[in-house]
Order: C-alpha cells, then structure tokens, then sequence
C-alpha cells in the first residue's frame, strides 16, 4: 500500500450512501486521537474504537451500525492525520488480519469425486435444455406470450438444481421479455438460440480448445475462484479507470468497472458484487489510474480481471491514451463476439466524438447510435460545448451506453440513464427465422437455405428429414449463427450531423472549489435535505452571482432542471450559465427559461433587436424586452405599443410585466390602454404597476375618491364610504364582489384606500376641492401613527385600517406598516397582519423576533421564517439560547428541530463553532434525538461559512 495520502474524492467514493457521507463530515471534529500504523489508519471517535486498513480496504468501528463502511470509519478517513502510538485494540486487529487462517489439508479424491459428481448433474441439466429448447421452437413461441412466468421458472429450477446457474439464469431471463413488446419474439428466439449454442458447447466440451471450453464453463456457471485467477499470469501496466455502471436487480447489486491499459492497449472488467442493503467496495475510482498487475479470468476473449497488485497510488490522469474512430472499435467488437458469441456488449474508447442526432459522431462522419435513456447526452453537450471530446462507452445492440468523458483533459462521468418510454428496438433476427419459429416446426416446416444477417448471408444446410426435433434444432443453430453475425458486423451510420459548437466564453469561471460545493448541492450531498438544499442552492446562486464568473460548464444541465423547478434562482442562475448555458437552453423547450432571464450582449446598436421582435417566438421576444428595459427603455416600450394590439392575451400580460424594470411616467399611456383590456390577467398586470408609479393618474384618481370618503374636520375622522360600484371604479381595479362577511359599504372603502398612494394622507397640504366641505388639517402633523389612532378609534376602523395596511403592503411603506403593526397588529386579519411583516425593515423584524423568543410568543418562529438574513447578533444569540433550553425542556423535539432548521440558513455562518460547541455539550447528558437537531444545524453552518469562503 503506498504511503500517499488519499484524496477526498477516494474517501467519499467508499460512502454506502448520500446520508452517511453527510453524518460522517459532521462528526469529523468530534475524534479525539488518531494515527497511522502501516496500513492501517486508527482513531477513537465519540468514544468508538474505529480503525480503517487502507491496503483493503477493510473497516472496524465498535460502533452498532450496520453499516461498512460506517460514518466514524468514514470520518476517520476525512479527518486522517497523527503521529500518536497505536493503542492496543489497533495492534491485536492487525495482527489478527495478518494471522493465516487454519484450515486442514485438502482432500484431493474427495474433491474430485465432488467434481465427478457436479459434471454428471451438469451433463444431465444441459441435454434436458437441449430438448426443452427443441420442444419450445417445434411447439412454436406464440404459446410463450400466454404460457406466462410457470414455463420457463420450471426449467430454470431444473438447471439449478443440476448446478448449472448461469444457463439458469438466462432461462429466467426470458420470462420478463415474452409478450412484451412489438419485437419480444425477436428477442427470445436469439436468446434460445445463444441457450442451444451453450448446451451444443457443453456437449462438445472436451473437444474444444482451453480458452473456448473456459468460455462455456463459465457461461454454465462452473466457478473460478478468486486464488485461480490470481495464481495465472499478470499484466503490468497503467491502467485508467474509465467508468463505473451500476445494476440492482433486487437480489444483487452489481457494479462493472472498466479499465484501459495505457501501454497494452487492454480493456479489462472488474465485477463487484454486494447483498441487498450492503455497500460495494469502491477502491476504483473513475478518472483515476495506477500501476498494477491484472490477472484475467479464463476465457476466449477474456475481460473479466482481478487487480492483483498495485505498485503505485491512484492518481487523476489527463486523457485516456489509444482512443480511436468508431470503425476501429467496432472491428475490435467483432474480433470480440467472434471469440466470444455469448457476449453481446463490449467497451469502447471513442476519440474526436461529437453529439448529433442522438448519435456519436467522430472525425471521419462515422456515427454509432446512443443507447435508451442516453440517447440525449445533456452533460456531454454542456461539458464539451459541441466540440469534439474523448468518450468511453459501452456497446450493446441497443446502443452506445456512456460511462464518461474528457473534455481539455478533464474527467466528466456520464449522468445517470434518464427513463425514455419511447425507445424503439430494433429486430436482430431475418423475419424468415422468426415466423417459422412463431408458428414452430412441427406446424411449418423450415427448409433451411440462406437467411440474411445484417449485410451478411449465411448458408444453411438442409434439416435432417427424420423429424420435427431435428429442424427445430437447424432452426436455432441458424438463428445463433444469425445473430453472432449481426452483432459482430455492425457498420456505423453515416450523414449525422454533428451539433454546431457553443460560443466562446468570455467571463473567468468560477473556483473549482466552488464548483464543488455546487455539485454537493445539486447531487443531493449538501446537509439538510430536501428544503435546505433548494435554499442552500439559492445562497449558492447569489454569492456567486455578487462575485461574477461563470459555473462549471457539465454542472449546467442539473442547474437548468433546478431552475426550471424553482422559478426563484432563475435570475442569479442566468447571471452564472454564462453564454454555454443559454446555448444549452436554446436546444431544449423547458429549459429556455434561461433565454428569458438572460441579457442579450447583442442589443446595443440603434435598430437591434427589430427583427428578433418581429420574428421571434415568446420566450425570444420577452428576453428582448427583458434586456431593452435595462439598456433603453423607451425603445423596449415603442416595440411592445406596435405590436400590442396583434398579441395574445397571454403575451400581452407577460410583456407588461418586462415594464417594471425602468418604470416611469413615459410608460403610462400603455398601461392606461392596458386598463381597458377585455382580459383580467393583463388589466392586473397594468394595475401592479400604476399603483407603484409616482404621479401616476390611477393614485390620483385614487386619491380624491379617497378624500371624499374620509377627511379629518379638526376633531374626529368623517367617513362617507363610497354608495356604488360605477364603471370607473371599476376600471381602477375596485373588485365587484366583497370578501366574506365584509358589507359592500365597507369593502368599497377598504379597496379604495388600498390603491390610494400614501402620502395623500401624509403631504401637510390643504385637502382639495373635492375633500368635502368640512376641510381641514390633517391629524397630528400628518404622521402615520396619528391617522393608525384615529382610525382604530372610528366605527369604520376595521376597513380602514384593512385599507391603508394593504396600500403599505403594496408600495413598500415600512413607516405605515409599523405604526399599523404597533398599534394593534391583531386588529388585522392574519393574512394582512402577516404580509405587513414583509415590508418592515430587517433590524425591526430582528427586534420583534427576539423579544417574542424571549417571551416565549408563539409567532417567534414565524418572525424568524420572514427575516431574510443574516441575523444580527443579538438575534443568533438570542436563538442559540432557546435552542439550548429547548434541547434541555421540551418534551417534543419538533419545535427544536424547526427552529434549527430556520437557523442553519438565516443564521450567520461564524455562529458555526459555538452552535457546535453547543451540540458537544449536550451529547453529555442528552438523548440523542436531541443533539441531533443542534449537531446538524452546527453542520450547516459550517458548509455555509466553507461554501462563502470559497467564493470569496
């Protein structure tokens, strides 16, 4: 084992899932010693004995977990340092793994007589197989569709109990493809074919050569044990871990690794296998080579291997050597299946691959098609940019599977296969074979000749005239010949083109420590769960965005899909995806979002812009605006009034919306006609905006409705709600039909006060003439508090007070919505109450949380859920100690839990180490369903303080 260190990725590689990676970086500072001794790496962690033998890797934790590796080894790893003595429970561990295990001398008559034994059996279930097979194709496979799962467990029991599970197992495979699927007769017939090819193999197995008859015995199901492989010859070389795909067919999770030797030009396939709910081994991480000795397993084209030994560490390297045009690796393929007929899949290293048309393409215009579920590459597209890239893959008949790529000798994995209900399969069998299979032989007769496979016939004798048996057997030594020749012979595709390239990018990219952190949170690593990663991912987005640069170009496709979920980033996403990402978004409907937040380099010169408004679609034309209304808003507003009587309802109240940004008085003619509009959603639109708009004629109007409705006479308020709903009212906006229990008097009145701009009320000018005869001052100097007084004390206090409390919700007024809030918040309805929360500035809201925390008020959670954050510290003080005597008091953890949840994101990340300090504390004395809550809030804090660190 080499003395390096290992690297993070390693350490995180060999996590058996997501959650115990997290629970293992929160426990880090929690181990309190730690060393090394030979291999092994030891330490002592919250009071477990933990110790992890690197040369395995192997653990040990007296931890109760189940499991391997657990979150105090993992820890362990992450935290690995110290020159401290091993203690006593490390030096009896390593020398009990050093201790050969006893075992007596083998028996070797017993163990050939077991051998004798095992080959009978074998011999008896493969000649049932053959005539099984025989019966199946002389019956006819229309009666498979209907015979259901009974037909072919029956015959898989039967080679099981013969020893032979391997052929048993491709018996069992048949039963999940009869049936299904317009071309389930194609699939079958190949497979009984490759089944009759088996059994015709072991027949002739003493015949055979050493390598074929390897090949045959290892598809029965004949074992080779692991000391076998390891005690034939070695290969030495460098060998590059290409990529890992994983299977879980709920009895066995599966996990292929391939590897490529750099100096022989080898691949080779590294199995590992693990029970259900059991971790794999992850000692080969892609992306990384070492030097190693590989010894194969038996075979006529052997792949599979066992790594041996290895000489040196694993370190990234840049790009794979001896990649090739697709035409290379397909005769590698053939010379492959020819060995070996059984295997229909091999791998393939791809150089100068371009996506096109749901293909790969390399230099010479040769293109392979993608597999289902890969066959639209989005992290392909991102990381290269339609630029020519190094791709691993593997090869089935249904496609090109990707495991990973090099793009400017960086390693990109291949995202995960997406679901594609709408993949075709392609026949594989002459249409010639099957429909005499269908029917079978002892119906049809099949008189042999030649059938075609693919661009190759093939010549067929005769059947025996003897019976039914004897064709039916012709009939799948045709179709196993059929299909090795189909599979051997694949000629790659021409006339694809290949996606034109994305447009250079001009900002510097972000940290790649940064990028990092992003692809935690977007693959789901960040603390928290579900709700903190969106808001961890939202803080992520803003500081990066404040900071400038642009992310990781394979990070865009899971951005874009965060995106298109949570239209609240979409702003801070934009200014990040830089110029690769609207290129990405363009080729896919949902995400052209992008293209709507985006701002367009190109508006600058007089004139530009026309044709993509007139030409353009929605999302286009909507980015125009979007970008004109920062950079010349009249031009933008031109645009929208020549065209606004040709659009859609819809694309009128979406434009209006763009008007917000450099809003002013230029643009109320529009909204004035807006008004007028037949459809509500684009009067609202317009509405939204002229209540905002200083000096706009809708808040005058407002204003003097408002004046005739309630005036101050020097002594007391005089309310005349408004007697009717005449069409102009409600043109402004007024709504015809009252909330419930609210009379059409008072609901008049509430409404016009709430589009009545504030400082009608406030100004300290004489009431107009249409202020009503009593005239007069305004109350107290005209102060928002004084009129909050009065109205509290007026028969018509409920929709006056409703009234001005939605006006300061909707013009962003926190001197009314405070003096509302102060003087009796529970006047208000709770919806009102709330929303005028919104408008109060942070320091205020910090205050109100923190006296009702220490009164033990029961909206103090709420408050704190309105703060944005960060905290002040009085605040953050004022919750850690709640916290703490919440952990210690309360008899349900919920609340506990809440509020922590509310602090890991609006608390300030230097509270990290006392909020970790905390947890320490009470993981003395307290259950642990109540240290959690604080150990994962300290472990919050602490990736957001590394997270604005790194984008420092």
């Amino acid at each position: 084992m080499p003395n390096q260190r290992w690297s993070t990725a390693q350490v995180e590689a060999l996590a058996p899932d997501a959650a115990s990676l997290r629970n293992a970086r929160g426990v880090t500072g929690q181990i309190s010693s730690s060393g090394r001794l030979g291999d092994i790496v030891w330490g002592v962690c919250r009071g477990y004995e933990v110790a992890v033998d690197l040369a395995g890797p192997a653990f040990k934790c007296s931890c109760p977990s189940r499991k391997i590796p657990c979150k105090h080894a993992l820890a362990l790893l992450l935290r690995w340092v110290g020159e401290d003595p091993a203690p006593e429970f490390v030096l009896k561990w390593q020398a009990a793994r050093s201790r050969p295990a006893r075992s007596g001398p083998p028996d070797p008559v017993a163990a050939a007589r077991r051998a004798q034994e095992r080959a009978e059996r074998v011999a008896g279930g493969m000649a049932e197989l053959r005539r099984w097979l025989d019966d199946q194709v002389s019956q006819g496979l229309a009666g498979f569709a209907r015979s259901g799962r009974r037909e072919f467990e029956s015959m898989a029991a039967r080679l099981v109990d013969a020893q032979a599970p391997g052929a048993a197992a491709m018996v069992r495979r048949l039963s999940g493809v009869a049936g299904i699927g317009p071309h389930w007769a194609d699939r079958v017939l190949g497979e009984l074919a490759l089944l009759r090819l088996l059994a015709d193999g072991h027949a002739r197995l003493d015949r055979l050569g050493p390598s074929l008859a390897a090949t045959v015995r290892s598809r029965i199901g004949f074992p080779t044990s692991a000391d076998e492989v390891l005690a034939g010859p070695r290969l030495t070389d460098r060998w590059q871990v290409l990529g890992q795909v994983e299977a879980d067919d709920g009895a066995l999770t599966t996990r292929r690794t391939w590897l490529h030797g750099s100096e022989s030009g080898r691949f080779a396939l590294v199995l590992a296998f693990a029970a259900p709910g059991q971790p794999l081994v992850s000692d080969l991480l892609p992306g990384t080579e070492f030097r190693g000795d590989l010894c194969f397993y038996p075979g006529a084209a052997p792949l599979r291997a066992l790594v041996a030994e290895r000489h040196s560490a694993a370190e990234p390297f840049g790009s794979p050597s001896g990649a090739g045009s697709i035409r290379a690796a397909l005769s590698r393929l053939s010379g492959l299946i020819a060995a070996d007929p059984f295997r229909y899949d091999g791998p393939m290293l791809l150089g100068h691959a371009r996506v096109g048309d749901g293909h790969l393409i390399d230099e010479d215009g040769a293109a392979l098609p993608l597999a289902p579920g890969h066959r639209e590459p989005w992290w392909l597209l991102a990381a290269a940019g339609g630029r020519p890239a190094t791709v691993a893959a593997e090869w089935s008949p249904a496609g090109l599977r990707p495991l990973a790529a090099w793009i400017d000798d960086e390693f990109v994995p291949a995202a995960p296969p997406v679901p594609d209900p709408g993949a075709r399969r392609e026949p594989e069998l002459p249409p010639e074979l099957l429909a005499a299979a269908l029917v079978g032989t002892a119906r049809r007769p099949w008189a042999g000749g030649s059938v075609a496979a693919g661009s190759v016939s093939i010549a067929v004798g005769p059947p025996d005239p003897d019976g039914g048996v004897s064709a039916a057997a012709e009939l799948l030594e045709a179709a196993a010949i059929a299909l090795t020749c189909r599979r051997a012979g694949v000629e790659p595709v021409g006339g694809r083109e290949a996606v034109p390239a994305a447009p250079g990018e001009m900002p510097a990219p972000l940290p790649v420590a940064a990028s990092v952190r992003l692809a935690r949170i977007l693959g789901g690593g960040a603390p928290g769960g579900g709700h903190l990663e969106q808001e961890l991912l939202a803080q992520w987005l803003a500081a990066a965005a404040a900071r400038g640069g642009v992310v990781r170009p394979s990070l865009l496709p899971a951005l874009l899909d965060a995106g298109r979920r949570n239209t609240g980033i979409r702003g801070s996403t934009a200014q990040v995806a830089g110029a690769r990402g609207a290129w990405l978004a363009g080729q896919r409907a949902d995400w052209r979002w992008l293209l709507d937040e985006a701002v367009p380099g190109r508006i600058t010169a007089s004139g530009a812009g026309d044709a993509e408004w007139h030409t353009g679609g929605g999302s286009v034309r909507l980015g125009l605006l979007v970008a004109l209304r920062r950079s010349d808003p009249g031009r933008a507003r031109e645009l929208l009034a020549s065209t606004w009587d040709r659009e859609t309802s819809e694309d009128r109240a979406r434009f209006l919306g763009t008007l917000a940004t450099g809003l002013s008085l230029h643009d109320e003619p529009l909204l004035e006609k807006a008004l007028d509009d037949r459809r509500k959603e684009v009067r609202e639109a317009a509405l939204d905006l002229l209540r905002v708009l200083p000096g706009a004629a809708l808040g005058g109007r407002m204003a003097a409705r408002a004046r005739r409705a309630v005036h101050y006479d020097g002594r007391r308020l005089v309310v005349e709600p408004p007697e009717e709903l005449d069409p102009a009212l409600r043109r402004d906006g007024v709504a015809a039909a009252p909330a419930r229990g609210v009379g059409p008097g008072a609901w008049l009145l509430e409404e016009v006060l709430a589009g009545t701009p504030l400082h009608t009320w406030t100004a300290g000018a004489e009431p107009g003439p249409d202020a009503g005869a009593e005239g007069g001052e305004a109350a107290g100097g005209h102060e928002p508090g004084e009129w909050v007084r009065l109205g509290r004390a007026h028969d018509w206090a409920t929709p006056l007070l409703h009234g001005w409390a939605k006006a300061a919700i909707v013009q962003r007024d926190a001197g009314w919505a405070m003096a509302l809030l102060a003087a009796d918040g529970g006047a208000l309805r709770e919806s009102v109450r709330w929303d005028l929360h919104l408008v109060l500035p942070a320091g205020q809201l910090a205050r109100l949380a923190a006296e009702a925390l220490r009164a033990e008020d029961g909206a103090a959670h709420r408050l704190l859920g309105l703060h944005p954050g960060p905290w002040p510290d009085h605040l953050a003080v004022a919750v850690l100690e709640t916290i703490a005597a919440r952990a210690r008091t309360d008899r349900h953890t919920w609340q506990l839990g809440e509020l922590c949840r509310t602090a890991a994101l609006a608390m300030p990340p230097g509270y990290a180490d006392l909020a970790g300090r905390l947890a320490a504390e009470l993981d003395q004395s307290l259950d642990p369903s109540r240290v959690r809550p604080v150990a994962d809030l300290a472990r919050t804090l602490t990736f957001r303080h590394e997270m604005f660190q790194e984008l420092q």
